[in-house]
């Protein structure tokens, strides 16, 4: 079975390695080769950061990625400057870098002690190969150019000029309807130290739940000026669905297991890990608890080095559920998977177990995850929990305000201030 198994994912690899190539890439977090897992991008070393950084702080960006491989390629990047809608910008690459693209990911190791061979690649951003000079959005795209330029996958990640402050609160949905199951984000930004002639016109403000830009509330221009005070109060408009604290699975030890695995099977070439069969809780209490607001961590608890020594399992998730849901296709999403809806994490009905199930290969470590619904009929594919989990006001979540600024006559859309704070908080 197994070897049959590793046959089908080898001619997998094949067909979308050949559809890779003629693949433009898309302007979002992206992973376009199914051998590439586990990518993390974060700030400095605190691993369950999110990739914004100041401009000349002297901070780092930390990427890390596996190739399920045993050999060692010849993987390259190059860093794109976006305007604030995520499009390529007006500015030459000579404008916002010093260095140049290109560059080779030559800083890799080999797995050591795991059943699943795999090369792990760390790249730190900024390096003395490359530095950007402007704040704005930027693209990372990390290609595989042992075939010829193929794009493995792409990182959005936004550089911060520290030029105004900004004053967050948290409030109530004015929405009836919303009022237990959303949360309300207001805030002030604060330009003291910099003239803005038409804020109007000239600024913009978009907002992150937990990192993810799927969902993201985009566009906002201030609502009322009050002298150097550019207040975002409006009513029912910068509205995220609450979610409730994410389900968790602790696969940090392949030996013993934890509370919600029901067995773990080893084989020559790997690990099965099946989970305990989850219920749907949309109509259940909350409960809370401190999660990583979808995050996830890699890390193990049988060996000693974390990225290297990590094993990778297939673990069968299942969802207990009487009915199919005819108009919608399941996922299991996350931040282990970017919010990303894909064949991998798409799950199937199974009648044996009167419910649904996926299998999804992930190395050892700690994951938030959750269950969202996409309708089959439109195009751009949002998960949506609401049907699976439900939604609770006091759920803990991060919240990150990113400020756009494009002055009169200007070229590209600066960042003049970032804050992330917790609706807990």
């Amino acid at each position: 079975m197994k070897k049959i198994l590793s046959l089908t994912l080898f001619l997998a690899l094949c067909q979308l390695s050949a559809r890779a190539q003629n693949q433009p890439i898309r302007y979002a977090d992206q992973t376009y080769l199914p051998n590439i897992k586990s990518i993390k991008f974060f700030l400095g070393d605190l691993y369950i950061s999110y990739p914004i950084i100041r401009l000349g702080s002297g901070q780092q960006l930390t990427l890390l990625f596996d190739d399920l491989s045993v050999n060692a390629k010849y993987y390259t990047y190059q860093i794109i400057h976006c305007d604030k809608n995520w499009q390529p910008s007006n500015l030459t690459e000579l404008e916002y870098l010093e260095g140049f693209s290109g560059e080779r990911i030559d800083d890799y190791q080999f797995s050591f002690k795991t059943l699943t061979p795999f090369v792990n690649y760390q790249l730190r951003l900024p390096n003395e190969d490359i530095t950007w000079t402007k704040s704005g959005n930027y693209l990372l795209v990390v290609y595989d150019a042992e075939r010829g330029r193929v794009p493995a996958f792409t990182r959005r990640f936004v550089v911060v000029e520290d030029l105004v402050r900004i004053q967050p609160d948290m409030v109530r949905p004015n929405a009836v309807s919303k009022n237990r199951t959303h949360q309300e984000i207001d805030f002030a930004v604060n330009h003291e130290y910099l003239e803005i002639r038409n804020p109007r016109s000239e600024v913009s403000a978009t907002v992150l739940q937990n990192g993810r830009w799927d969902n993201a509330i985009e566009g906002l221009s201030p609502f009322i000026i009050k002298g150097n005070n550019l207040v975002f109060d409006y009513s029912d408009k910068i509205v995220f669905p609450a979610g409730k604290e994410f389900r968790y699975l602790d696969m940090r030890s392949l030996k013993f297991g934890s509370e919600n695995i029901a067995s773990i099977e080893r084989y020559e070439d790997g690990y099965d890990v099946l989970l305990f069969k989850d219920n749907k809780r949309a109509e259940r209490p909350t409960v809370f608890r401190n999660d990583l607001n979808g995050n996830y961590v890699i890390e193990t608890t049988d060996q000693r080095d974390f990225d290297l020594s990590s094993d990778y399992a297939n673990v069968l998730f299942s969802l207990y559920s009487p009915t199919v849901y005819d108009d919608y296709d399941l996922y299991v999403v996350g931040g282990f998977n970017g919010w990303q809806l894909g064949a991998e994490n798409k799950m199937v009905y199974n009648n044996s177990v009167n419910g649904y199930v996926a299998k999804i290969l992930l190395k050892q470590g700690y994951y938030d995850y959750a269950y969202a619904l996409a309708s089959k009929f439109d195009k751009e594919k949002i998960p949506d929990t609401e049907e699976i989990e439900g939604n609770w006001f006091e759920t803990n979540n991060d919240y990150s305000i990113l400020i756009y600024y494009r002055p009169f006559g200007g070229r590209y859309d600066q960042v003049i201030g970032s804050l992330t704070f917790q609706s807990g908080n």
